[in-house]
């Protein structure tokens, strides 16, 4: 049986409104499946697109941490409550590395056509987390020195890639930040342990081969 299931399978239990709780969600991942996790910023006063935090281009608003900082995310389910009792609008924001998941992101578009040759090569992905502008597939935890030998022994890579790892954050669903509604593109089986995970070797490899066949060019990325 597959794994992870299409975007119509929901993780989490769902209000009346049929939103999840934010809360909820955070202590599904750091109670079971001990991912650690803090809040991120909310939207600025001054509109929805714009971050809470000080700087006012801020690139990822919403989707990062500010206060506390990222070296505070954890799996302690109290500190958890505490956070999303006092702030229940944040944004869920995954500290990755370590024993956490880390990620391959790229721009939503190229993501589509990627996920959809990997899955008529029968590629096997885990969770993929899904913002308007930007997919993040999930993978098992590497180190830095991993992921320089990998990139090194690559003749291209797209420079459109970026990299969770150690020391990096991601925010999960279901959030709302400034850029819009994080959600599950593929979403691990309700009741899932501990959703299973690829090596980064082989996404970065996949990713990179399905962008080349369908002809995705540099300047889209």
């Amino acid at each position: 049986m597959r794994e992870i299931l299409g975007r119509r399978r929901r993780l989490l239990s769902q209000r009346k409104d049929g939103k999840p709780e934010l809360i909820s969600a955070a202590l599904t991942f750091a109670t079971r499946w001990q991912w650690p996790v803090l809040p991120g910023v909310t939207a600025g006063s001054r509109g929805r697109s714009r971050c809470g935090c000080p700087d006012p281009d801020c690139t990822v608003p919403g989707a990062h941490p500010f206060d506390p900082g990222l070296l505070a995310a954890t799996t302690d389910a109290r500190m958890v409550r505490w956070w999303w009792t006092n702030r229940p609008a944040a944004p869920i924001i995954l500290a990755t590395g370590g024993r956490a998941p880390c990620a391959v992101s790229l721009p939503a578009l190229p993501a589509a056509r990627a996920l959809a040759a990997l899955d008529r090569g029968g590629m096997r992905l885990g969770p993929v987390v899904a913002s308007p502008t930007r997919w993040a597939l999930l993978v098992r935890p590497y180190s830095m020195e991993q992921l320089g030998e990998l990139l090194y022994a690559k003749d291209f890579v797209p420079g459109s890639l970026r990299f969770h790892g150690e020391g990096g954050y991601l925010a999960l669903p279901p959030s709302e930040t400034g850029q819009g509604t994080v959600r599950w593109e593929r979403a691990p089986l309700p009741g899932s342990a501990s959703p299973w995970l690829p090596d980064v070797e082989a996404v970065v490899d996949a990713v990179v081969d399905a962008l080349t066949r369908t002809g995705v060019s540099a300047p889209e990325l």
